[in-house]
Formats: C-alpha cells, structure tokens, sequence
C-alpha cells in the first residue's frame, strides 16, 4: 500500500532542491578548476619531492632535498625571489601611487578626460611581448629613444646599456613594466571613486576643509573596499611577472633580472630539472598565500566593522 507524500514531504522536497540548485550551477565551474588547476598543482607539488628530467621512467624520490638545494646552495634562486619582493614592493608603492594620482586628477572635470583615460590605459591591453619590443629599442645603447633625449638635454654622461648591465636591468625593466601596468588600478580606482556620493565633499568645503583634508578624511576611506581589491591584484601580479622579464632580458645579465617564474621556467624547460622546477612554484605559491590571504581577511574583516 504506498502512502501518498504530504504537504510537510512536498515542502521539504522543494526545499532541498532549492538549496541543491546554486551548486548545480557552480558544478561545471568547479569542475574545470579541479582538472585544470587544483590537479596539475597538486601533482606539481607531488613532483617536488621528485628527482626527474621529464622523460626518464623512474623518478628518484629525494625528499625535501629540492627545497633544501634552492635554500642553502642556489645564488640564483635567492636573486630571484630578491627581484621578486624588489618588484612587488615597487610595483605597490609606484604603480599603485601613480595609479591613484591618475584616477583623482581623470575624475575631475577637465577637458578631454575621456580621451587621457583610454590613453592611460591603453599600454595594459597589449601583449607583454610587445612592450618588452618596444622598450628594448627605447633602450638600445646607440639609436634608442632614452640615451637620445639625454643626449640632447646635456645628459649624455647618464647614458649606458640600460638592459646589458647589472645594476640597471632590473629597475628598466620595471619601468616599461610600470608603464604597461598603472592603467588597471586607474580603472578600478575611477571606478571605486564615481560611487562616493558629492554630498560630504560639499559638507567638508562647507567646513572649511582643505583638498588633502577632503582626501584623507572623504576619499581614502571610502575608497577601502577598492584599495583591498586593487592590492591584492597587484600583489598577485607582481608575484607572477615573468613575461615581459624573459622578453627583454632573458633573465640576465648575469642572472640579475631573474624572478621566481623565470628560473622555474629554466630549471624545468631548459635545464630539465623537474623536481627544483616544481619545488620552485611551490614556493612562489606559498609565499602569494601566505601574503595575500592574510591581507584580504583582515583588510575585509576591519572594513565590515
């Protein structure tokens, strides 16, 4: 004899189909991100402990000797995770700070603010390779733009191989770098900047409030929520520079411009060392985890008190 569903059943069915239907939706997407990223990564992970040249049969488990080669023995590893935090430092103070200068002077009314927008931004929908092209001719010791214009305002004492020599190749890079870069936190900044309301900069001006006065008080506060976002991508960014570095320098000269993702790329491609490859994104992983997560927990949680 079957006993007919009641209302209460009904209810009750409707209600878990209901809680079930949000995750039937992400279901296609986290499946993509479990084959795509979390499987690689954790068999990344499994290789580190790995000696392999990637074409051999047998891997030769070594334990945490990978690690302990890139700590105590490797100069190069340790210049590269120097350029990495050089870079992330700069590209936070720098790009960033420009960044915020570009958004609060295109957010006024000025003539032709459309048009400097687009072309701040600009430079950051081209391809790595192609800034890396262009600045490397800027660059050139002999025909290129910088070393012509020092020439030509009496400067010709400050010209050199900017890209050739060790103790400039870094911060040129990080210049054509800046320059591709500073138009996404314009962006997100602009963007953060048209929702904060007129009526408290009309209450401050009202009050006697000076502009740096209206800024710290009004904007940068109500701007938090956008600060977060653009860190944490800039922090992200910076971590995983590797483009525009292999395509200007190559890493040299003298390994001086090498970071993280580039000597991981010549340890596993190049050098067909699989295991200190691996073990290198580990650690480019763990120290972007260890910095932004904390950072986003605690910048999001002091911004919901």
């Amino acid at each position: 004899m079957k006993i007919a569903p009641t209302r209460f059943d009904k209810g009750e069915n409707r209600m878990t189909a209901r809680a079930l239907k949000p995750w039937l939706f992400l279901l296609p997407a986290l499946t993509i991100y479990l084959i795509v990223i979390f499987v690689p990564s954790l068999y990344t992970f499994y290789l580190s402990f790995f000696k392999w040249n990637g074409v051999a049969a047998d891997k030769v488990f070594v334990g945490l000797d990978n690690y302990a080669d890139l700590i105590l023995h490797d100069s190069v590893f340790a210049r590269a995770l120097k350029n990495n935090l050089l870079w992330t430092a700069g590209s936070l103070i720098l790009m960033i700070g420009i960044g915020l200068m570009l958004a609060l002077l295109l957010n006024k009314r000025i003539k032709g603010r459309i048009v400097f927008r687009s072309i701040f931004y600009f430079p950051y929908v081209l391809s790595g390779v192609i800034v890396a092209t262009s600045w490397a001719w800027m660059y050139n010791p002999t025909q290129g733009f910088v070393n012509k214009l020092l020439e030509t305002i009496g400067l010709e004492s400050w010209t050199r191989a900017w890209l050739a020599e060790p103790k400039t190749a870094l911060y040129a890079v990080f210049v054509a770098a800046l320059w591709q870069g500073v138009g996404q936190p314009m962006v997100l900044f602009l963007a953060g900047l048209q929702t904060i309301p007129h009526d408290p900069y009309e209450a401050a001006v009202l009050d006697g409030a000076k502009p740096y006065q209206s800024f710290w008080y009004i904007t940068f506060p109500l701007l938090r929520e956008t600060l977060v976002i653009v860190v944490a991508t800039t922090m992200i960014a910076s971590m995983k520079v590797y483009d525009i570095i292999y395509a200007m320098t190559g890493g040299g000269p003298a390994e001086s411009t090498q970071v993280l993702s580039s000597w991981m790329y010549y340890q596993t491609f190049k050098f067909a060392n699989i295991g200190t490859g691996s073990a290198i994104s580990f650690f480019l992983v763990l120290i972007t985890m260890v910095v932004i997560i904390p950072y986003v927990y605690y910048t999001t949680k002091r911004s919901h008190l």
